[in-house]
């Protein structure tokens, strides 16, 4: 975990050696043995992971939790020595398809942990469930299985599931409310509805409650703000009740129209009731940097459509772990491990260095504070105005940091500074 506690450029795949190993051959050769061993199983890489963020939530007063579900594609398009790599869509996207459950505090919006990954490749699926997972057809089949499986996390809160566009299917939100479970989706806006007894289309009713839009006030009366990908602003809600009753539409895979399409069937349905959030984020000078059309099952006793907008704004944490994994730490996209199983289980201890770096993160203690602004000149970053620090630069730094202790085990600072002064007389200056 130490060694991929680091954020990389795209020339560095591996993960970093630290001073103490031999060489930085040995410590690839040891993750290699490491990664295919096939004695390893995944749940019980991803168990410290899990621990961490049950722990994390058990100190937490929150009555919620949410479990943000998505789903990114590491491309592999050169990497022709992995031999179960994905066909997704074309001959040239090639690559595995991760599919995460990351927990995330509905309090505060805090990044706890992801408590499930599954890796779809050429040759089936892999995930971090004991016992394994099934290869449902499409992205939003696997999230029922998900759902009754974050029923034995134990994590003692209610669970709200939050998901993209991509979850609004009226047969899914069927099957998610019939197995007794709450989600919050963003809506697709061709959508249509029943509302006051009448069929029309989302946007008509978008257009007719749009007038409703009220400020949410904080306990001061204060418009309350929300800061998001697309900077902070003040929320507006307006809500209403909506009636799905169409049939749902299936897509039967592996069977095609004679154009050639995926071909599709209606499957009906018991109408089911949502309520429809609308959710924007208005600027100080009134621009508006967000907006959401929310479905939601949570019962508004539990839940104002403000604070439906706000947990759906922190959807976004999964965003940044993906970006994590990929192009702004791990470098994943580069990994040579040669099969999904070495992939996945890289991944699972990749997560944990992402966890250990969340904790730290949070943490409000004056230690930590210092910590976190050393890590941030170790890294060497530059922070954006007003901005502390990021998750990636606190990486960049903690591996510098790791190293230095690393190195400090068997060498003498003031030694290794009088050399360096020695050798590097412009760099090092003495006393």
């Amino acid at each position: 975990m130490k060694g991929h506690s680091h954020a990389v450029n795209a020339a560095v795949s591996s993960i970093s050696a630290l001073p103490g190993v031999a060489t930085s051959f040995a410590a690839t050769r040891a993750m290699t043995r490491f990664l295919n061993n096939e004695s390893l199983p995944f749940h019980a890489l991803i168990e410290p992971a899990q621990d961490a963020a049950r722990s994390e939530l058990a100190r937490r007063p929150s009555t919620h939790v949410l479990v943000v579900h998505d789903w990114m594609m590491c491309n592999f398009n050169t990497h022709t020595s992995k031999k179960d790599r994905l066909k997704r869509s074309h001959k040239t996207d090639l690559g595995y398809e991760l599919g995460s459950a990351l927990l995330v505090d509905a309090e505060d919006g805090s990044t706890l942990g992801p408590m499930e990954l599954r890796l779809r490749t050429g040759l089936g699926m892999l995930g971090t469930r004991p016992g394994g997972t099934e290869f449902p057809p499409g992205h939003i089949d696997e999230v029922l299985d998900v759902m009754d499986e974050s029923r034995g996390w134990g994590l003692d809160r209610t669970v709200v599931h939050v998901i993209d566009r991509e979850g609004d299917s009226v047969g899914h939100f069927r099957a998610w409310a019939d197995a007794g479970h709450r989600f919050l989706v963003r809506a697709d806006q061709t959508r249509t509805v029943q509302w006051q007894g009448e069929e029309q289309a989302l946007q008509q009713v978008v257009d007719a409650i749009s007038s409703t839009f009220q400020p949410v006030l904080d306990d001061s009366g204060r418009p309350r703000t929300i800061t998001g990908r697309a900077g902070t602003g003040r929320i507006e809600v307006a809500e209403t009740t909506v009636v799905l009753h169409r049939p749902a539409k299936k897509t039967l895979h592996g069977e095609k129209t004679t154009g050639g399409n995926k071909k599709k069937v209606d499957v009906p349905g018991v109408p089911l009731t949502l309520r429809l959030v609308l959710t924007r984020v208005i600027s100080d000078i009134g621009v508006t940097l967000a907006q959401w059309w929310l479905f939601s099952n949570v019962p508004g006793e539990e839940a104002d459509a403000a604070k439906l907008g706000q947990w759906y704004a922190w959807r976004w944490r999964i965003e940044t772990f993906h970006k994590l994994l990929k192009s702004s730490g791990m470098n994943a996209e580069e990994w040579q491990q040669e099969s999904g199983p070495a992939i996945l289980r890289r991944l699972c201890v990749a997560v944990m260095a992402c966890v250990t770096v969340w904790h730290l993160q949070r943490d409000p203690s004056e230690n930590a504070r210092r910590v976190r602004n050393i890590l941030i000149r170790l890294s060497g970053r530059q922070m954006k105005h007003r901005v502390e620090f990021t998750t990636p630069a606190l990486l960049a730094g903690l591996e510098k940091l790791l190293a230095i202790d690393d190195l400090m085990q068997d060498e003498d600072l003031t030694e290794i500074l009088s050399l360096a002064q020695q050798v590097l007389p412009q760099l090092f200056k003495s006393g």
